[in-house]
């Protein structure tokens, strides 16, 4: 932890007390609503929802792009000339990560939830699931800079003073750009046993932070929470519009009669799309798509079926592929 990254300060009383109390009421509604089914639907499943790690060496096989350098085996690598990785035999125990992007875009919402609010309910769900099995959650913040961690450790009231200094949160940084290579090189800096991490981010950001998912991958087991709202991929026709800029504050009317312009706003669109999903594809990471409009339940068990997924190639291929590019669970708008 540097002087950047520093437990967020204590909020007012009446202030925290709010805070607690809705953070208290939203675990308890997820738990009701969404943990309790979840149970059920899982069972079974909790080893291939997420890795831990091990100590008792369970095989040997090829080195590949993206293993991590401090498994190769040595000896066998200098007998056979070619690298070769231990792997070890997985513990129950498991340590998460939340890398959270709380940037002023991230406030954004056509209807009734913003991608805040959603990012919020996903973390409650999965860290209460994890700490519920006696493993560990962290978290890193990011506004306009990462300024707040919170330990990775277990147990719900844990889970309940992370939720709440989510909601602590301004609604709006000041005002600049977003740049996910801050969240990322914390991350790396920070989490320094194996861990799964989950980076919850709309990816709307300042280039350049592609190497750095790539490399917070080589040593983690990371998955990709891209949130997203409809209306940021299909501008629908609502005569004129003033669009505001939620990071830098610049404001534009647009006319979205103008069919030229809806037309234009959608390549735009699914120019973006595709790049990001190439981009995460070729970091190696998981990625689930997080609509505003989503089923919390659905994305959860397209998580689950995303980690399945991945189990299976794994054995298929021997350990011998990516399957970033190949596990991306997403929903259509």
């Amino acid at each position: 932890m540097n002087a950047r990254t520093r437990p967020a300060p204590e909020p007012a009383a009446p202030a925290a007390a709010s805070d607690a109390a809705g953070a208290q009421a939203l675990l308890t509604r997820l738990e009701w609503t969404v943990l309790r089914r979840l149970d059920g639907m899982l069972q079974g499943d909790y080893r291939t929802l997420l890795r831990g790690s091990g100590l008792d060496l369970a095989d040997l096989r090829e080195y590949q792009h993206h293993d991590d350098v401090r498994h190769i085996d040595w000896n066998v690598t200098a007998r056979l000339q070619q690298p070769y990785v231990r792997q070890f035999t997985e513990d129950r125990e498991v340590s998460a990560w939340f890398l959270i992007d709380l940037s002023g875009s991230v406030d954004f919402g056509s209807d009734r939830l913003t991608k805040r609010n959603v990012s919020r309910e996903f973390v409650a769900v999965l860290a209460r699931l994890l700490t519920r099995h006696g493993n560990r959650v962290g978290a890193l913040l990011y506004g306009s800079s990462v300024d707040a961690m919170l330990p990775a450790r277990g147990g719900r009231a844990h889970v309940l003073q992370l939720l709440q200094l989510m909601a602590a949160r301004p609604a709006e940084s000041r005002p600049g750009p977003t740049d996910l290579r801050e969240l990322l090189a914390a991350g790396q800096r920070t989490i320094q046993r194996r861990s799964s991490v989950f980076v919850l981010s709309d990816f709307i950001s300042a280039p350049g932070w592609e190497p750095l998912l790539g490399q917070l991958a080589m040593r983690h087991d990371v998955t990709a929470v891209r949130l997203f709202d409809p209306l940021e991929l299909d501008l629908p026709d609502i005569g004129l519009v003033t669009m505001r800029d939620a990071e830098t504050g610049e404001q534009i009317v647009v006319d979205t009669h103008d069919r030229r312009f809806r037309a234009r706003f959608q390549a735009a669109a699914e120019r973006r799309e595709n790049a990001l999903r190439e981009a995460l594809g070729a970091a190696g990471v998981d990625t689930l798509e997080l609509a505003t409009d989503d089923d919390l339940l659905d994305a959860i068990m397209r998580f689950a079926e995303m980690r399945k997924q991945r189990s299976r190639l794994a054995n298929w291929t021997g350990g011998r592929g990516s399957v970033g590019h190949l596990a991306q669970a997403k929903t259509s708008p």
